[in-house]
């Protein structure tokens, strides 16, 4: 369930009219990072808090709650109903084994980082149809053996 803020940053963008690149620039960061303050998931630094409240034109006191630190996760179901979410979700069921046996016989017995990590977007043009290329990049953390 979004939260009040959630909902009155969507507002405010939707009114203003702007996208997630635009207000990323406004505020120093990327696109997919901002969504996730929207989302609850992320916060932000107290100058990019100010710089988002200008640009969306909303109250000065809700630059405090960007900058607080969120309970990350919880926002979706186990198995998501949304299809966009679930083809993730498929995705991790598929292929997720087969992705965790090659990067680890790469790098050894260990995790990519969600916390040292870069998430980006970009659409690729192509005459069959414009592809969508996400390219995760954490921090290899190996498991610790004592």
């Amino acid at each position: 369930m979004p939260s009040d803020l959630t909902h009155t940053l969507f507002q405010a963008k939707r009114t203003k009219g702007l996208t997630f690149q635009t207000l990323a620039d406004e505020v120093g960061c990327d696109p997919v990072f901002l969504a996730a303050v929207f989302h609850g998931q992320a916060s932000t630094t107290p100058e990019q808090a100010q710089k988002l409240v200008d640009t969306l034109d909303l109250d000065a006191s809700l630059a405090t709650e960007l900058t607080r630190y969120p309970l990350k996760g919880g926002n979706t179901p186990t198995i998501p109903a949304d299809p966009f979410l679930y083809r993730f979700h498929e995705i991790l069921e598929v292929y997720g084994a087969a992705l965790k046996d090659v990067v680890q016989e790469s790098f050894g017995d260990g995790i990519m980082s969600a916390v040292d990590f870069t998430l980006h977007v970009e659409r690729e043009h192509d005459p069959k149809g414009d592809r969508v290329k996400i390219t995760m990049n954490g921090k290899f953390l190996p498991y610790r053996r004592w």
